[in-house]
């Protein structure tokens, strides 16, 4: 015979079993639910995305950076993977208070979807719709759980050991899942029809040719060795460093940028034709995120085509403040509601500041900000390429704080002077004798006039530069050393255009970017 107390302790954890399975299969409907609700309102809306983004806008700075050097541009799918993980737990939590307490259960099932709401609601540019998504999910969640339950606590089975027939509730769940699935599905159809109009207007977009065009990149600018960074980077390998949980994939048929704020006496709106109508100038421009670590791969070279910013403001009747201009804050504003606050001097000092709409010869690509995106030479990202573009307003610093400046970062950032030894990589096994010791170096709209290396803290070496293509993109430099076996440790250091010299000190990205020499131990092997 089987013991009474083996038997009700069987039955207790079949019953403790089926609540947590109840809690993760209620979850997952409450989810699809709200992602099919979403369709209706904005991808933003989605729980998982609203969260997500809430977090991210809560999160330290020091955090943040370490999940930037921890996981790269894989750091969105590793929050996303966390939240869905947390979710998860709390689920099936929810389904063991359920099985004894239902309504109390179902009662913080449908929180959940209030918490989702009021992280939808907290996001800029968002309106009362945005909160639907979330309720709809935790009302559906919510009834999903109670119902579930309430099948286990039905009588019946054999002999009351167990509340429902285990096949039956087996069928019931199978069906909740499998109509969950299908809701999920038809979300991310309904979903893909708004994003394939995106996708067909970029694809349907020809670039004008440029007013003034880019000249041909010097013979000699790219090295061509094996392990250097190319000159110009392809878009596909341009790093991406934003707050966007979800691409925005914006329609450029619907698209429209608008103009306006202090010293502003003519207010602009254009759509995205007519911004194309005005001269496009191509330039040739690096790109440098802050949160680059020394040697990092936070940079990229691109010829990026677009429409001068300086014109467009001047239009405006907008005057720098060296000019008796009253503002001296352009804040950038993108479709989800990103804002990036530059200096209205620098916009406006000559250089190429770009409304870009291309890249590298293309349409600019969803992750990289179509339709119109801003490239500022000399800047720090986080406070001059705002992109997906939709909306300038002039201000002053004194008055208004961009995102990135109320999370501790400097209000005003231009890019430091850098260098990096792209090949031999750290920790390699080179060949003893001459071996190419080479890598980039940059200093936007400043240039670098020269780059040294070292070896186990030796003198300095000048380093051969390719030919520069202006001041405003990256260098590539190689020198030769030879090579002797063991252990070796090589730095490398640039002089910009002015004649200062990178900075030894080696300090951390907050607030206005990292400096310090870039150093590779390598072991190499006798030949």
């Amino acid at each position: 015979m089987v013991p009474a107390d083996s038997t009700r302790s069987t039955r207790g954890g079949g019953r403790r079993a089926a609540g947590a399975l109840s809690g993760l299969v209620a979850a997952f409907a409450g989810l699809a639910a709200a992602e099919l609700a979403a369709v209706a309102v904005r991808p933003e809306a989605a729980p998982l995305t609203a969260i997500g983004a809430a977090v991210v806008d809560r999160t330290p700075v020091a955090v943040k950076e370490w999940a930037i050097r921890t996981f790269g541009t894989s750091d969105k799918l590793a929050l996303t993977l966390g939240i869905t993980l947390v979710l998860a737990l709390l689920a099936a939590g929810t389904g063991l208070l359920a099985v004894r307490r239902p309504h109390a259960g179902a009662a913080l099932a449908g929180a959940v979807g209030v918490v989702g709401a009021v992280a939808a609601l907290g996001r800029p540019e968002a309106s009362w719709k945005d909160a639907l998504p979330s309720l709809a999910g935790g009302a559906v969640a919510a009834t999903t759980l109670y119902l579930l339950v309430s099948a286990l606590r039905r009588p019946g089975g054999s002999g009351g050991t167990w509340p429902m027939d285990r096949r039956g509730f087996g069928r019931l769940v199978a069906a909740t899942v499998t109509g969950s699935a299908l809701a999920a599905l038809a979300g991310r159809r309904l979903g893909a029809h708004g994003s394939a109009r995106a996708t067909a207007s970029r694809s349907g977009l020809a670039l004008p040719a440029p007013a003034v065009p880019a000249r041909p990149v010097p013979a000699g600018a790219d090295l061509r060795l094996p392990g250097l960074s190319p000159f110009l980077t392809p878009a596909r390998d341009f790093y991406r460093v934003d707050t966007a949980l979800v691409v925005p994939r914006v329609d450029a048929g619907t698209w429209e940028l608008t103009l306006h704020g202090e010293g502003v006496s003519r207010p602009l709106t254009l759509n995205l034709r007519e911004l194309l109508a005005r001269p496009l100038v191509e330039h040739d421009v690096t790109l440098t995120c802050v949160s680059n670590e020394v040697g990092g791969p936070y940079t990229g070279n691109a010829r990026w085509l677009g429409v001068r910013l300086a014109d467009l403001l001047r239009e405006a009747g907008v005057r720098p403040p060296s000019q008796g201009g009253p503002a001296d804050q352009l804040v950038a504003r993108s479709v989800d509601g990103m804002t990036i606050g530059t200096p209205v001097e620098t916009v406006m000092d000559g250089r190429e500041a770009l409304l870009a709409v291309g890249m590298n010869g293309a349409p600019l690509p969803f992750a990289h900000g179509f339709p119109v995106r801003m490239v500022v030479p000399g800047l720090y990202g986080y406070v001059s390429a705002c992109k997906w573009l939709r909306e300038l307003r002039l201000t002053t610093f004194a008055d208004y704080d961009a995102y990135w400046v109320r999370r501790s970062w400097a209000a005003r950032a231009a890019v430091k002077t850098q260098s990096r030894i792209d090949t031999p990589r750290a920790s390699s096994r080179p060949a003893a004798g001459r071996v190419a010791v080479a890598g980039v170096a940059w200093a936007q709209h400043r240039g670098i006039s020269r780059v040294e290396v070292r070896a186990d803290g030796g003198p300095w070496r000048e380093a051969s530069l390719a030919a520069a293509d202006g001041v405003d993109t990256w260098r590539q430099w190689v020198w030769p050393w030879d090579a002797r076996p063991g252990p070796h440790t090589l730095e490398v250091r640039a002089t910009d255009g002015a004649g200062q010299v990178q900075p030894e000190r080696r300090t951390g990205t907050v607030p206005d970017g990292a400096t310090g020499l870039h150093s590779v131990t390598v072991d190499v092997r006798a030949p």
